[in-house]
């Protein structure tokens, strides 16, 4: 089971988590007040977005062969209100990509590119597949559950309709 083929919020809700427990990760002291681009006004609500930050860069690295800052900047933008006048994109913050794409590099999950950008390391790819598998199989156990209840649920439906025509 690869990265691919799990869903990528759950994927990033666990890789998030396994940043946070590993710990390895130093999460900048500014990290709580700053924005994440010049199109938000506020700082993120979630106290850990900074590692569900890192998770998702990391999925997007994964995907793809190399990637540089500017493009993940672009990638984690969005739109920006300007009042009246019609919404136009505006980037992330470099300054946090960055600081995301160092910590990511200083735990071996990344490495630079000799023809340029980031890429994910063997290391990382190991990390990245067994979190995902590890997610697969939950997801899987889960459906195996819902599966389990339904059944559960049309039998008693069964039971109550011969109940009621006697």
């Amino acid at each position: 089971m690869g990265v691919r083929d799990v869903p990528a919020d759950a994927f990033i809700t666990a890789y998030a988590n396994h940043l946070k427990r590993a710990g390895k990760i130093e999460v900048p002291t500014w990290a709580d007040t700053v924005k994440t681009g010049k199109g938000k006004e506020l700082a993120p609500y979630d106290p850990d977005w900074f590692y569900v930050r890192a998770a998702a860069l990391a999925r997007h690295i994964y995907l793809r062969k190399a990637v540089g800052l500017s493009s993940l900047m672009k990638y984690q933008g969005g739109a920006q209100n300007r009042g009246f006048r019609p919404a136009k994109h505006a980037d992330a913050s470099g300054s946090v990509q960055r600081k995301v794409v160092q910590g990511l590099e200083g735990i071996g999950v990344l490495e630079k590119d000799p023809k340029g950008g980031r890429r994910i390391s063997q290391d990382g790819m190991r990390d990245v597949d067994r979190i995902a598998t590890a997610v697969s199989e939950q997801l899987r156990a889960q459906e195996e559950e819902d599966e389990d209840n339904e059944d559960d649920d049309e039998d008693e439906d069964e039971d109550n309709e011969d109940d009621d025509d006697e």
